[in-house]
C-alpha cells in the first residue's frame, strides 16, 4: 500500500450512536489542529469491508472479529481500546417452527444461517452456544455474503447459499433450520457493498432459541464476566505514525463524547439506544460503555478465544498486543 500523506485532514467512519453523534454531525478539530471529517457509509459493515480490503479511511469503526482476523493477515490497522457498541446475543437466534429445536444442543446436525461466518454476532453466538452444550463444528453454517477479509480460510462446515437466494428466503422456505436475526442473518438481504435491504426478523414461522434471553444474558454475565464488544475504533498505521499524538487525542475526544451518553441516561432520555444502555446498567453495573484495556480485558480475551476455537484465528495474541496504548 502507498504511504499515507501526513495532511491536516483525516477521514473517519463511525456509526451514529448517542455517544458518537457530536463527532459526526460537524467536522471536529483535534487540539493539535487535525480536522476529522466524517464519511457517511451505510450500512456500516460496508465500511468494515472497505477498510480491511482497501484501507480507504484514516479512522474507522471495525467489528472486533474482523479486526482480529485482519491483524492476523497483516492488515496495517491498530485499534484503540474504545468499544463503540456493546450488547448481548442470547436473543439473536431464531428457530423455524416444527423443527423440534428446544435447546442449544438440538442445533447439532442442523443448517443455521449467518450472513458471513466471521461476523461478530455469529462469533459471539457460537461461543456462548458452546457453553450451553453445542459442538458448533457439527452445525452446517449457511452464508449468503462474503467474508470481509478475503484471505480467511473457512472451516469445512461453512457453505454458501445458492446463487440469488438470501437467508431470509431460505428460512421462509424451510431450507435452513435456524438463523441469526438482524443484519447478521435474516434481517437483511443483499451484500454490504450493494443491494442491501433491511427486512423484518420477526416472523410467524420463527421462535427464539432462548425463551427468556434477558434472564440468560444476566446469568451468563454473572457467570463469565463477558460483556460482548462489537465495534472498536481502528486507525491506519501510517496515520498513527504520521501523527504521534493522534491516539491520545482520539481517546480524549471519544471520552468526552461518551460523557454525552451518560448525561442522556441520567436525564431520562427516551431515545431507544439510550434506553438500551440504561437497561444494560441493570446487568453490567454503572458503566454500560467502559473504555480502556483493563475494563475490557475479560471480553477481549473471550473474543480472541472464541475466534481461535472457531477457526477464525490460528494464533492467540494477548489483548495488550492488539491495542494501541493510551
Amino acid at each position: 500500500m502507498p504511504e499515507r500523506p501526513s495532511t491536516g485532514e483525516l477521514s473517519m467512519v463511525i456509526a451514529e450512536y448517542p455517544h458518537t453523534g457530536a463527532l459526526i454531525r460537524e467536522p471536529v478539530r483535534t487540539p493539535s489542529g487535525l480536522l476529522l471529517r466524517h464519511v457517511p457509509v451505510h450500512p456500516i459493515v460496508d465500511a468494515y469491508r472497505r477498510m480491511v480490503r482497501g484501507l480507504e479511511f484514516d479512522i474507522c469503526e471495525l467489528a472486533i472479529s474482523t479486526y482480529l482476523i485482519a491483524r492476523e493477515h497483516s492488515v496495517p490497522v491498530t485499534a484503540l481500546p474504545i468499544p463503540l457498541n456493546r450488547r448481548f446475543h442470547h436473543g439473536d437466534v431464531v428457530c423455524r417452527a416444527g423443527r423440534g429445536i428446544r435447546c442449544a444442543a438440538d442445533l447439532a446436525g442442523r443448517r443455521v444461517g449467518v450472513r458471513a461466518y466471521s461476523v461478530t454476532s455469529g462469533m459471539w453466538v457460537r461461543g456462548l452456544l458452546r457453553e450451553y452444550g453445542l459442538d458448533d463444528a457439527g452445525v452446517t453454517w449457511v452464508v449468503d455474503d462474503e467474508e470481509h477479509v478475503r484471505e480467511l480460510r473457512l472451516p469445512g462446515n461453512v457453505v454458501s447459499a445458492p446463487d440469488g437466494r438470501s437467508l431470509a428466503d431460505l428460512f421462509a422456505s424451510g431450507d435452513i433450520d435456524a438463523a441469526m436475526t438482524g443484519w447478521a442473518g435474516i434481517g437483511r438481504t443483499g451484500a454490504a457493498a450493494g443491494g442491501w435491504a433491511e427486512t423484518d426478523s420477526s416472523r410467524e414461522d420463527a421462535y427464539q432459541l432462548f425463551a427468556d434471553p434477558a434472564a440468560e444474558e444476566r446469568a451468563w454475565f454473572e457467570r463469565t464476566g463477558i460483556y460482548p464488544i462489537h465495534g472498536v475504533l481502528v486507525v491506519h498505521d501510517e496515520t498513527l505514525r504520521a501523527h504521534p499524538r493522534l491516539a491520545e487525542e482520539l481517546w480524549a475526544l471519544f471520552g468526552n463524547s461518551r460523557a454525552d451518553l451518560m448525561s442522556e441516561i441520567a436525564s431520562g432520555s427516551t431515545d431507544p439506544e439510550v434506553q438500551r444502555y440504561r437497561e444494560l446498567m441493570g446487568v453490567v453495573g454503572d458503566d454500560p460503555l467502559p473504555y480502556g484495556l483493563a475494563a475490557n480485558e475479560v471480553s477481549v480475551e473471550a473474543a480472541i478465544r472464541f475466534c481461535r476455537d472457531q477457526g477464525l484465528l490460528t494464533r492467540s495474541p494477548s489483548p495488550a498486543q492488539i491495542f494501541h496504548p493510551v
